[in-house]
């Protein structure tokens, strides 16, 4: 199971870059670089000569051939597909070895069919024309693939505290704690395709105002186009306005439940280290988000909040790990 082990964490570390690299495909507007999939113009690279651009601006008229935001897109399907071949390894090697595994065989399984799905929604992106609520399934499928290959790792290769009694109720706050931070991952998410990081750019009022005028209705109707509201009606400043809020407002109830369960945790030294690092990316994920709106969006910290709500994922699924007998 050596060579097991090398793959699934190789995988946590590739999935980490695939998760990070797609907010930036999505932040620098490269998600249509490529209008078809998997491969781009009708080949499996980007029309590089002047033949190949010829043919593909013939083959897809409405989409002109912009090299840069394809060959990012590429390289995030590129990253994507050998991901892909190593949890197909992982989901056949743990059915062939499921006699040696230290999780249930159903959790490789059911990454691969994840996977799947996964796969799918990256067709739909492109197919859907960038839909919200498709994009955002893709993020959450991502840092749960994330997450699961996490545990995987950390069952096989991390410390397990068999003798770490902790009541029910912290366990319980331990296990709710990833509840919170994937329902703020779809927030944010949310908020991201839709285009409303921008749409309050002062902290912590919005244009001056604690609570803004809103459109909630709107704001999170699911079944609609990027851009526009159910109807068809374009997107108004106060549906933004209320995306952004509801990411702000639950910012604020993860990072104050997070901080006193990090507290909770003091009494434990076997995870001291783990509760530490979790409170460092809290408040480092915090200031990159208020850095965010203040500084209108750079690029660097825009991609870097992805990468902490990353970590904090890799985090809490350790925790939950390590207070999860053998």
């Amino acid at each position: 199971m050596v060579w097991y082990k090398k793959i699934v964490l190789v995988s946590v570390i590739l999935t980490l870059c695939v998760v990070v690299f797609g907010a930036y495909v999505r932040l620098t507007d490269a998600g249509l670089g490529c209008p078809d999939w998997p491969g781009c113009y009708g080949t499996l690279t980007v029309p590089q000569s002047i033949e190949a651009i010829t043919k593909a601006q013939q083959m897809y008229p409405d989409s002109p051939v912009e090299s840069t935001k394809a060959w990012i897109e590429m390289i995030h399907r590129y990253l994507a597909g050998i991901l892909g071949v190593l949890i197909l390894i992982i989901g056949f090697t743990s059915y062939k070895k499921r006699d040696e595994l230290a999780v249930p065989v159903a959790l490789p399984i059911f990454l691969v069919l994840l996977l799947l799905m996964q796969a799918a929604l990256g067709m739909w992106t492109v197919t859907m024309l960038l839909q919200p609520a498709i994009v955002t399934m893709h993020l959450l499928g991502g840092m749960t693939i994330l997450g699961i290959l996490t545990y995987i790792a950390h069952r096989h290769v991390g410390s397990i505290n068999q003798s770490l009694l902790i009541n029910p109720g912290l366990i319980f706050a331990i296990r709710f704690s990833l509840v919170l931070l994937f329902l703020q991952i779809m927030l944010g998410g949310w908020t991201s395709t839709n285009y409303a990081a921008l749409a309050c750019t002062d902290y912590p009022t919005c244009h001056g105002s604690m609570v803004p005028s809103m459109d909630f209705k709107n704001a999170f109707s699911i079944f609609r186009e990027l851009g526009f509201t159910a109807s068809g009606e374009s997107l108004s400043l106060e549906a933004l306005q209320a995306i952004q809020w509801v990411h702000r407002v639950g910012a604020i109830i993860l990072s104050v439940y997070l901080v006193i369960m990090a507290i909770s945790l003091n009494a434990y030294p076997n995870l001291r280290f783990y509760k530490n690092l979790l409170l460092v990316v809290l408040a480092f994920q915090f200031v990159i988000g208020v850095a965010n709106l203040l500084l209108h969006l750079p690029l660097a910290l825009a991609t870097a909040h992805n990468l902490g709500a990353a970590f904090l994922v890799i985090i809490l699924v350790i925790i939950n790990s390590r207070v999860t007998p053998r």
